[in-house]
């Protein structure tokens, strides 16, 4: 049996696969649970991609099961057992743990929406539960969660202050961080950046996590490292031209970032054209606690892309990318993302830091908050997350 996610040699000195149980709402074609499960159970190969997973999936919960299923067929193809609770997942059934990781994916599936516009998938509660039966166990394993870690900033840390308190390997986010990047654009520890912007589209929170993993995995190479947010504000409409005029967001490192988007003619159109394409924006404005400041804009109908801009001292021009999705399957994105899930598994340590994923979530919540408030600005003395890229 591995342990912390770490691969033993059995008796006959062949390496142990390590059991993976995996948690979902549902599971129908091009699901989230598709799109990453799937690729578990069956691997995936695409341009420079060829995934061949080294864990298997021991164990399956589905919590919902519409007309459209086919985790349950493919549970069958594949001799995976389909457990009627989490705890059945991680115990294969019996008394204790008998798993060596944890796949929580809760997204997609029939859930409320809050008032805020917030859909409230149950992932602290498919945590919770997990974290339950390791917590019985003693035994720490890692455990990834998708997306962000809630739709709420107190649920989210809550499920982050248990995971450090059980010692628990712990994974979450988005697959654009890991995604292709159109030009390959990395950039190093201290990296000197004095403005940014991130440019996503699609819905306010289900996308919007998406564009602010994308500027935010970027940004955590800034300066002096990530130091946590002051306050966010979400203005919607023409506010958002307005805050451009008025130069609360860059519009040559917009320009910038459209100019590396499938559609680079947008990077020299007319203020007037993107206006014109441009349905219901939104815009980000997050005040860090060093004093950076950036802007996401959702830019619904203007661009099907996933951008990034940012000004680096001493460079006139801005540094710019695409966080390139291979749309249509196999969706070989999240192949990308599966891979950096294995590395958890097989070594015990997450690839990249879990924080990133913990701000991001704070960020999108008071964003949602400002909204609905009319585009007043949050103060956010609670995002206080600290940590640095090495």
């Amino acid at each position: 049996m591995a342990m912390g996610g770490v691969a033993l040699a059995g008796a006959t000195g062949a390496a142990v696969r390590p059991k993976i149980a995996a948690v979902t709402t549902v599971y129908y074609t091009v699901s989230h649970a598709d799109v990453i499960i799937t690729k578990f159970l069956e691997g995936c190969r695409f341009l420079d991609v060829d995934f061949k997973p080294q864990v298997d999936i021991a164990s399956l919960y589905i919590e919902q099961k519409p007309p459209q299923d086919i985790g349950m067929g493919l549970a069958a193809k594949h001799g995976v057992p389909v457990f009627p609770t989490i705890e059945g997942a991680l115990t294969l059934g019996g008394k204790d743990l008998a798993v060596d990781g944890v796949l929580l994916i809760g997204e997609h599936g029939n859930y409320p929406y809050n008032e805020l516009g917030q859909h409230q998938y149950p992932r602290k509660r498919f945590f919770d539960e997990a974290a339950a039966v390791i917590r019985r166990s003693g035994r720490p394993i890692p455990v990834f969660n998708d997306k962000h870690l809630s739709y709420a900033w107190a649920e989210a840390k809550a499920m982050y202050d248990t995971a450090r308190e059980l010692k628990l390997p712990f994974l979450a986010g988005s697959s654009i961080p890991v995604s292709w990047r159109k030009p390959d654009l990395h950039f190093r520890p201290e990296t000197d950046l004095t403005d940014a912007l991130g440019v996503g589209y699609g819905g306010t929170e289900a996308y919007g996590f998406h564009a602010l993993e994308g500027l935010q995995c970027m940004l955590e190479y800034r300066r002096g490292g990530e130091t946590g947010v002051k306050s966010v504000t979400c203005l919607s409409g023409d506010a958002v031209w307005e805050a451009g005029e008025a130069g609360r967001w860059n519009w040559d490192l917009l320009r910038a970032a459209l100019a590396s988007s499938t559609k680079p003619e947008l990077g020299t159109a007319p203020i007037a054209e993107i206006r014109g394409k441009t349905k219901n924006p939104d815009v980000f404005l997050i005040e860090y606690r060093d004093g950076f400041r950036a802007a996401c804009l959702m830019l619904y109908g203007l661009t099907t892309d996933f951008l990034f801009a940012g000004k680096i001292r001493g460079q006139e021009a801005p540094a710019a990318t695409n966080f390139w999705l291979q749309e249509g399957l196999p969706f070989a994105h999240f192949a990308r993302l599966s891979q950096q899930i294995e590395t958890m598994f097989l070594s015990g340590k997450p690839p990249y830091p879990v924080e990133r994923t913990l701000l991001t979530t704070g960020i999108l919540d008071a964003a949602m908050h400002s909204k609905a408030d009319g585009g007043r600005r949050r103060d956010t003395p609670e995002l206080d997350v600290r940590y640095r890229r090495s």
